[in-house]
């Protein structure tokens, strides 16, 4: 069932007030009942846990965006996390967000699963990247155990480790709104081939999205962040292999322009890019290419202009100020291949 089957409540609670005075006493306590074991495993809405980062003494945040890595070092893993270390030192970074696609090819088996010092610990373990990595899911890490990912003994194993499913962190001058893209994909839920997903805690998918979506319209507009910056794993407009994710489109873009966020980040296609809009001010930044590429030409856009795009390995760095923000992206060898600045002010009125 695609998002847009919303159930009418209001017609539905009409029909069962009127069942319910035709019903015996003992019917009724087994409606009761029904529904307060319904109720228990329905998820319900509540407010995007926040988690707080300070800034650095002269005001500045400094951080590193990698995704699509997870393969125990493979496919020039190593070799891209080597050159992070480096970048990471030169900026002194705060902490690293990863877009998603953590393990591959299927998340992890279990908290016990030796993938995660694998793909994560042991490769990622220049002193300069010993720094907290917030991390959103993306749609192989489904494909495993989720909860795995999500559970609190991965932080004894290694306390860098911070994954939930949507959260926000604050650093004073800028907010990041990480979303779990993955349960809006249609195509997951309707045609997932021979893969197996972990919908636990996500089903009933529509009332999960639904809530997802109104925590974050609150969130956004509570905002009173200089940087608004929004993280999630699928893109939202790219020219990438995988192109726009259209429920995206329909259900999240919207809220992100109401509410004027700056940044989108995201991983899913294997490429580095920069992506602009002419009737939108949000700069769309793909980091996928935390190890294997595809190395594909990008396709044309409708509607978008594409700034710069990169199909091999690389990473992308931030560097945001009160009132400026500069992110620049690298190749498997450290070289910066694009670079792009701006002031909040020039951004807010760039449409």
């Amino acid at each position: 069932m695609s998002l847009d089957h919303i159930t009418n409540c209001e017609k539905s609670a009409s029909k069962l007030a009127g069942m319910i005075n035709h019903l015996s006493n003992k019917a009724l306590f087994i409606l009761v009942l029904n529904i307060c074991i319904c109720t228990l495993l329905v998820p319900v809405s509540a407010r995007l846990q926040r988690l707080h980062h300070p800034i650095n003494n002269d005001g500045s945040l400094s951080f590193l965006v990698i995704g699509d890595w997870g393969r125990k070092g493979w496919y020039n893993q190593s070799q891209v996390a080597l050159q992070m270390g480096i970048i990471a030192d030169k900026l002194d970074i705060d902490f690293v967000v990863s877009t998603g696609d953590n393990f591959y090819d299927d998340g992890l088996t279990g908290v016990d699963d030796p993938a995660f010092d694998e793909s994560f610990k042991y490769v990622y373990a220049a002193p300069s990247l010993q720094k907290q990595w917030y991390t959103v899911l993306g749609n192989h890490d489904y494909r495993g155990d989720v909860e795995a990912q999500l559970a609190p003994t991965l932080r004894e194993r290694d306390s860098r480790w911070r994954c939930l499913r949507s959260f926000i962190v604050n650093t004073d001058i800028a907010e990041l709104f990480f979303v779990d893209t993955t349960p809006f994909v249609n195509l997951y839920f309707d045609d997932p081939k021979d893969h197996k997903y972990d919908w636990r805690g996500i089903l009933p998918r529509e009332i999960y999205v639904t809530n997802l979506l109104k925590d974050l319209r609150s969130a956004l507009s509570e905002s009173k962040a200089k940087w608004k910056i929004v993280v999630g794993h699928h893109g939202i407009r790219t020219t990438g292999h995988h192109c726009d994710t259209p429920e995206l489109v329909t259900h999240l873009l919207p809220l992100l322009e109401e509410y004027d966020v700056d940044f989108y980040m995201n991983g899913h296609d294997h490429c580095l890019e920069h992506v602009s809009c002419q009737d939108s001010k949000i700069r769309f930044l793909t980091s996928g290419a935390g190890s294997k590429a595809w190395l594909e030409a990008n396709q044309p856009h409708e509607s978008c202009g594409v700034k710069f795009f990169h199909h091999g390995q690389g990473f992308m760095s931030m560097k945001l100020t009160k009132n400026t923000a500069r992110f620049v992206f690298y190749d498997v060898y450290g070289k910066a291949l694009h670079r792009w600045k701006t002031s909040l002010k020039k951004l807010h009125t760039s449409i």
